[in-house]
C-alpha cells in the first residue's frame, strides 16, 4: 500500500503539485483514446504563457471538467519519493482499491510465479487494464491461473515514470475489453535535462533480502526554447532471496501445535512420507523390466527400511502399527527448502524523443527494452507421482507404486537373465530374492534431496511508440498513436523428473539411492535434465481521435470528439511438458492471434457552471467473432466550490483470453483440499494418504464462450473547504455477469466423488453433476487399505458462462498541505477501501461471500479479501530536510471460504484446528499495521540523500493457519511487509 492523492474538481490546486511546463499538446495523448489532458486555469499557467498539465485518465477532452467525474487515484513523483517507492510493483499494488486476485512476486508457486499483478475491485487481474503513457503493452505469456491475462509489473521500467493514475471506475467506453474494474496508466516524464540519476542499497535486520538499484538519465534540448526534447535512461535492480528458514516459526513449518493448531507436517511422522532419504518395503513386480509394476496394496512385510539408517541429519522417528512399522528420517521441508522472496534481477533502457514540429503540431518517439529475470527454489521431487496431466495412467509412479528391481546390469533390460547382470546395490533385499527377483523388488518412498528444484524465469520486453497530435483549427484537434511491443519469455524448470531417464537409472543402477551425494552429475542430468520453455506474446495498436470544441455552454465548451482503433494482439505460450516426459511438469498452454477494430466518442456538456454532463461510448469488434458496446454516462453538480458530487454509470466488457477461447489451449490447476471425515475413517493409520493435499481441475479452451458483461455505477462527494485540505468519498458498485468460470460446481463435483466408496461409482457421482465434468487421474490404491476409495487428483471441468459477481465498497481519500511556519509544512495524504460486498452467485441462485474471507480460495494465490486496506502518510518538510511516516493497515480475514465449504460460521475454518472446539479461537487472521520512515535532505540543488527504515517497529506478519500449505501461514498479499521484517536501506539522488 501507498498513499494516494484524491483527484477532486480542481486537482492542479489540491496539493501544489510543482507546475511543469510542457506542450499545449501532449504527444503521447491518445493511442488508447486514453489520458486525458486537463489543462490548467490561467490561475496557474506558467509564467511564459504555456498552460501546465496535469494528466488525468479517463476522458478524451484536457480542456474539461470530466477529468473529475470518475474517481481517480494519482500517485505523483512526490508521493512515491517520500514512501520510498523504487517499483512499479510496489507503487500500483499500493492502492487501497487493489484485492482479491491480486498476484504478489513473493507468491512463488503459482502459473505466473516471479510476475505481479494488480486486481482492481476484487474483480480478477484480467479485469483490469494497464497502459503506459495510454498505450497497452504485451499481455505477459503465462496466465495467471492458466487462463487469466495481465501485464507483468515487474518488467516495467520505473525511473522513467513522472505518476501513476488509477481510474477506479468502468471504462470500457473509453479503453475497451478488460477495464471492468478499472485502468492504471503510468506517465512517462518529457522533459529531461542535464544528468540525473539515483543508488540505492539496503538490507533486512536478519542480514539477508539485500536490495541494490541504480538510474540513471541523460537529456538533451529545452522543449519550451528549442522545440525538442531527448533523453536516455537505463536502469539495475536486484533483490536477494529471503529462506522460510531465516524467518522461523510459523512461517517455516506445517506443524502448528505450538499455536494449538494441529501438526500437518507428515515428513516426520509417516514412514511412507517421501524424504530425501530412501525408504523401502518388499514387494512383488509383476514385470521385471518395468519399475513401475511394483505390487498394488499391501506390501509382503509390514517392514519399512531405511536404506542409509545413518544418513539423518535431522533426527529420525519410528513407526510401530499393525500397517507399517519402521524407522524413518525427520524432515520439515518448508523449513529446508522454501523460499519467501525470490532472487530478481532487472535492467532496463529507455529512450523518448519529444518534439514540436511547428506551432499547431508536435510528434513524439519511444522505444525501450527490460529485461527482468527470477530465481525460485522449491523442494526436491518425490519418486512416487502420478502420471502427467493428460498421460497414461501407465506411467504413474505412485500406482502401482515404483520398485528397485533385484538386479540391474548395462542395458536396463531383461538384467535377470543379461550376462552383466548384477545384484541391484541399492535394493537391500537383492541377496535374499536372487532365485526369485519377482518378490524381492523394493517399493521405494524417496524426494531428490541432491537434485536442486526450482526454476529460472527471464523476460524481455521490446516496446516502442509514436505519434502525431496538433490543431487543425476551427476547434478541432487531432491525435494520430501507435504501439508495438513483444515479450518474450523462457523458463527454466530444474528438479522435475524425467520418467524415461528414471526408470534407466534404475534398471541399470546408474543412480545411487544409498548415497545420493555420491551422483554424478551426469546422472543427475539423466534423472532430471533441465526443462526450457520458451513463449512469447505481442501487441501491435495504431489509433486516433479527432477533437472539436463547438460551441460555448454555461459552464464552459461543448466538447464532441471521436476515433478509431485496430489492435493485433498475439500469444504463443508453449506447453512445458507437451511430450509428457517429466513428472509434475505442468501441462498448461494457451495460444491464438486476433485483430480488434473499434471506434468510440465522447460529449463533454457543461451545461451550467454548476453541472458537467459526460457521455461516450465504444464499439469493439473482434476477429473471433464477438462484438461488444459499451455506453458510460457521468455528470458532476457542483453547487459551490468547496462541494461538488459527481456519479457515473457504465456498461463494459471482458473478452475471453486465448487460454479460455481456443481449444488448442489447456490447463490444469491445482489448490490445497481436506478430505471429508469419512474418507479420513476408511484409511486409518496413513495420514499422509488422507492429509490435505493439491488437489487439481483441467479444462480446455471453448470456442463458444462470450465474453464477461458489467454494468457498474460510482456515486461521490468532494469535499475541498479550503485551499490546502480536500477530501473525496465514493460508493461503487459493479456487477460482472456472465463470468468465465471453469468448473462452477467444482465444489459439487468433489462432494459427489468423496461421498462414494468405491471408485467407479465415485467417478460416475462426479459425471453426473454436470457436462464436461469427468475424472482424470485417480490415485494410487492406499498401500495400507487397499480397498478403500482412494483420492481423486485430477479432474475435467468444463469452461462456462456461468455465475455473476458483484463487488461493492466505499473509498475515502484525503489530502492535505498546510504551511506551519517559514520553511515548515505538513503534508498529509489518506488512502482508503472498505470492501462492503464481493458475492458470486451461482447459476442455482448459491450466494457465496468473499468479502473479509480467505474466499476466494480458487483464484491466484489465495490471499483472500480484506475488507478494509489503507494506509495514511505523514510528511514534515522543514527547510531541506524532510521526515515521512507511511502507515499501512490491513484489516483481520476471518479464515473461511465460500469456494472451499459453505459454512461461513467460525466452525467453517480452514485452519487445521485440533478439535471443534478451537474453532472460534482460530476463526480470524488478526488485522495487519505496519509503518515504514524515510528522511531525507536536500543538500543543494544538485544532491538528496536519504536513508529509509521500511516496517520501522518490525510488525510481524500474523498468522494464517489456513493459508495454502506453499506458502505456510502466510498471504504473501497483504502480509509481505511482515514477512521480510525491518529493513534498512540508503542512497542519493544526483542531478547536473
Amino acid at each position: 500500500m501507498l498513499t494516494a492523492t484524491a483527484f477532486p474538481a480542481h486537482a492542479q490546486d489540491a496539493v501544489q503539485t510543482p507546475v511543469t511546463t510542457e506542450p499545449t499538446s501532449q504527444p503521447d495523448a491518445v493511442a488508447e483514446a486514453a489520458p486525458a489532458q486537463s489543462a490548467a486555469t490561467p490561475a496557474t499557467a506558467a509564467a511564459d504563457g504555456q498552460p501546465a498539465v496535469i494528466v488525468v485518465t479517463g476522458t478524451l477532452f484536457r480542456d474539461s471538467n470530466a477529468s473529475s467525474i470518475s474517481p481517480v487515484t494519482v500517485l505523483t513523483s512526490e508521493t512515491l519519493e517520500r514512501a520510498n517507492i523504487t517499483t512499479v510493483q510496489d507503487a500500483i499494488r499500493s492502492v487501497s482499491a487493489d484485492s482479491a486476485g491480486s498476484i504478489s512476486t513473493g507468491f512463488r508457486n503459482g502459473f505466473s510465479a516471479g510476475g505481479a499483478a494488480v486486481s482492481l475491485r476484487g474483480l480478477g487481474v484480467s479485469s483490469t487494464v494497464v497502459l503506459i503513457d495510454g498505450l497497452r503493452s504485451a499481455n505477459f505469456p503465462l496466465n495467471d491461473d492458466g487462463h487469466n491475462a495481465y501485464v507483468d509489473l515487474n518488467s516495467i521500467p520505473f525511473s522513467t515514470i513522472d505518476r501513476v493514475e488509477v481510474l477506479k471506475d468502468g471504462a470500457s467506453s473509453t479503453y475497451g475489453a478488460d477495464a471492468i474494474g478499472g485502468v492504471v496508466n503510468l506517465i512517462s516524464r518529457r522533459n529531461v535535462q542535464g544528468v540525473e540519476g539515483s543508488v540505492q542499497g539496503g538490507t533486512t535486520e536478519y542480514g539477508d533480502g539485500g536490495r541494490y538499484r541504480a538510474t540513471m538519465t541523460a537529456g538533451y534540448g529545452d522543449y519550451k526554447s528549442q522545440g525538442f526534447n531527448f533523453y536516455v535512461n537505463g536502469e539495475y535492480t536486484y533483490d536477494a532471496f529471503i529462506t522460510n528458514h531465516a524467518r522461523g516459526y510459523p512461517f517455516n513449518t506445517l506443524d502448528l501445535r505450538p499455536s494449538g493448531l494441529l501438526d500437518r507436517n507428515r515428513n516426520d511422522d509417516t514412514i511412507t512420507a517421501q524424504n530425501p532419504e530412501a525408504v523401502v518395503t518388499r514387494v512383488r513386480q509383476s514385470d521385471l523390466n518395468n519399475p513401475l509394476s511394483g505390487q498394488i496394496g499391501t506390501p509382503l512385510t509390514n517392514q519399512y527400511q531405511l536404506l542409509n539408517p545413518g544418513s539423518c541429519p535431522y533426527g529420525t522417528f519410528t513407526v510401530n502399527t499393525a500397517a507399517a512399522r519402521g524407522t524413518g528420517c525427520a524432515h520439515n521441508l518448508p523449513d529446508e527448502y522454501s523460499i519467501i522472496q525470490p532472487r530478481q534481477e532487472r535492467y532496463s533502457t529507455t529512450a523518448r524523443l519529444n518534439v514540436r514540429l511547428s506551432d499547431a503540431f508536435e510528434a513524439f518517439a519511444s522505444a525501450s527494452y527490460s529485461h527482468s529475470e527470477v530465481d525460485i527454489k522449491g523442494a526436491p521431487a518425490g519418486i512416487r507421482q502420478t502420471q502427467p496431466f493428460g498421460g497414461s495412467a501407465a506411467l504413474a509412479s505412485s500406482s502401482p507404486g515404483i520398485v528397485l528391481p533385484v538386479y540391474v546390469c548395462s542395458t536396463g533390460v531383461n538384467c535377470a537373465t543379461a550376462a552383466d547382470r548384477r545384484l541391484n546395490p541399492n535394493n537391500p533385499y537383492a541377496a535374499a530374492f536372487a532365485n526369485d527377483p519377482g518378490q524381492g523388488a523394493a517399493r521405494i518412498f524417496y524426494s531428490f534431496g541432491d537434485i536442486p528444484a526450482g526454476s529460472h524465469r527471464y523476460v524481455d520486453v521490446f516496446r516502442t511508440t509514436g505519434g502525431i497530435s496538433g490543431d487543425l483549427g476551427n476547434g478541432f484537434k487531432f491525435r494520430l498513436n501507435g504501439v508495438y511491443a513483444r515479450d518474450n519469455f523462457s523458463v527454466t524448470q530444474r528438479g522435475f523428473v524425467n520418467i524415461q531417464g528414471l526408470l534407466s537409472a534404475i534398471n541399470t543402477g546408474a543412480y545411487n539411492f544409498v548415497n545420493p551425494q555420491l551422483n554424478s552429475m551426469a546422472v543427475r542430468d539423466q534423472v532430471s535434465p533441465e526443462r526450457t520453455t520458451p513463449s512469447y506474446s505481442t501487441v501491435a495498436t495504431i489509433g486516433g481521435s479527432l477533437l472539436k470544441t463547438v460551441m460555448p455552454l454555461g459552464g464552459g465548451d461543448l466538447n464532441v470528439g471521436g476515433g478509431f482503433q485496430i489492435r493485433r494482439e498475439t500469444l504463443m505460450n508453449r506447453n512445458q511438458n507437451a511430450d509428457l516426459a517429466y513428472y509434475g511438469l505442468n501441462t498448461s498452454s494457451a495460444q491464438g492471434r486476433q485483430t480488434v477494430t473499434a471506434g468510440f466518442f465522447e460529449i463533454d456538456a457543461p451545461f451550467f457552471r454548476e453541472f458537467d454532463l459526460n457521455v461516450s461510448g465504444r464499439y469493439d469488434r473482434y476477429s473471433l467473432g464477438y462484438s461488444r458496446f459499451s455506453p458510460k454516462v457521468g455528470m458532476k453538480f457542483m453547487p459551490i466550490d468547496q462541494f461538488s458530487l459527481r456519479a457515473t454509470y457504465s456498461q463494459g466488457f471482458r473478452a475471453p483470453t486465448f487460454a479460455e477461447n481456443n481449444p488448442a489451449s489447456s490447463y490444469a490447476g491445482f489448490s490445497s483440499f481436506t478430505p471429508p471425515q469419512s474418507f479420513i475413517n476408511a484409511h486409518p493409520g496413513n495420514p499422509a494418504y488422507y492429509g490435505t493435499y493439491n488437489i487439481g481441475s483441467g479444462a480446455t479452451g471453448d470456442a463458444n464462450i462470450l465474453p464477461e458483461v458489467s454494468r457498474s455505477f460510482t456515486v461521490g462527494a468532494i469535499f475541498k473547504p479550503v485551499r490546502w485540505f480536500n477530501v473525496t468519498v465514493d460508493y461503487f458498485n459493479i456487477k460482472k455477469s456472465d463470468l468465465i468460470v471453469t468448473g462452477p460446481k467444482r465444489a459439487e463435483a468433489i462432494a459427489a466423488y468423496y461421498g462414494q466408496t468405491n471408485v467407479t461409482a465415485a467417478c460416475a457421482a462426479l459425471a453426473a453433476v454436470g457436462n464436461g465434468y469427468r475424472c482424470n487421474v485417480i490415485d494410487a490404491p492406499d498401500p495400507d487399505n487397499p480397498n478403500a476409495l482412494p483420492r481423486l487428483l485430477v479432474f475435467d471441468v468444463p469452461y462456462v458462462n456461468a455465475n455473476y459477481q458483484v463487488s461493492s465498497g466505499i473509498d475515502v481519500q484525503a489530502n492535505a498541505n498546510i504551511p506551519l511556519g517559514d520553511r515548515v509544512r505538513l503534508i498529509s495524504r489518506l488512502d482508503v477501501t472498505r470492501v462492503l460486498q464481493l458475492d458470486l452467485v451461482t447459476p442455482e441462485g448459491v450466494v457465496q461471500k468473499y468479502a473479509g474471507t480467505l474466499g476466494p480460495y480458487q483464484l491466484s494465490s489465495g490471499g483472500g479479501t480484506p475488507d478494509i486496506r489503507g494506509n495514511w502518510q505523514n510528511s514534515i518538510e522543514i527547510g531541506a530536510f524532510s521526515l515521512t511516516a507511511t502507515a499501512y493497515y490491513v484489516g483481520r480475514i476471518k479464515q473461511v471460504a465460500a469456494d472451499q465449504k459453505s459454512d461461513l460460521s467460525c466452525s467453517g475454518t480452514l485452519a487445521p484446528i485440533a478439535s471443534p472446539a478451537d474453532a472460534a479461537k482460530f476463526c480470524y487472521i488478526r488485522k495487519f499495521v505496519y509503518a515504514d520512515l524515510n528522511a531525507a535532505m536536500q543538500v543543494n540543488d544538485q544532491f538528496r540523500f536519504f536513508v529509509n527504515v521500511q516496517n520501522v517497529t518490525n510488525a510481524r506478519a500474523p498468522l494464517a493457519a489456513g493459508a495454502y500449505t506453499s506458502n505456510p501461514n502466510y498471504l504473501s498479499s497483504w502480509h509481505y511487509a511482515g514477512l521480510v521484517g525491518r529493513a534498512f536501506s540508503a542512497g542519493a539522488n544526483f542531478s547536473f
